[in-house]
């Protein structure tokens, strides 16, 4: 059914929650693989290198971040991968789906109010107008 999931990580429960619903569809699929997608954000970044001890710790720090995804999905004894991407979240995670033809995107919602959505906009409801594939978006 679906081998190769997109599920867009960035620490938060939210993320958390879509990374059990990405787990439950994984795992009705032998052989399904998990991409973990991580984004460094350009706005966050910039203030992350400039905290950061060396290049390795900034890398172990986002590592970190995904961390209890990736626990997960390796208790649920799912394949799975990490890539770590830099960028605005719902234009790399789109350019990443639509470039590696991925089967399903699962991503978490921060549960904006619509008047939040429509002045900042939501990375899952950019994600979920401009990929090429099935989205779920998990609140």
């Amino acid at each position: 059914m679906y081998k190769h999931i997109l599920l867009a990580a960035d620490g938060s429960e939210n993320a958390i929650r879509a990374a059990k619903e990405a787990i439950k569809i994984a795992s009705l699929s032998e052989g399904a693989l998990i991409d973990i997608v991580y984004v460094a954000d350009f706005e966050k970044a910039k203030q992350d290198v400039l905290h950061a001890a060396s290049p390795e710790s900034l890398a172990l720090e986002r590592r970190r971040k995904v961390a209890p995804i990736e626990q997960l999905v390796k208790e649920a004894k799912i394949q799975s991968k990490i890539t770590i991407l830099k960028g605005t979240p719902g234009p790399e995670i789109v350019r990443y789906a639509n470039a590696s033809q991925v089967d399903l995107v699962v991503i978490g919602s921060r549960g904006l109010n619509t008047l939040q959505e429509m002045v900042l906009g939501s990375v899952s409801h950019k994600v979920l107008k401009r990929v090429n594939c099935p989205a779920l978006v998990v609140k």
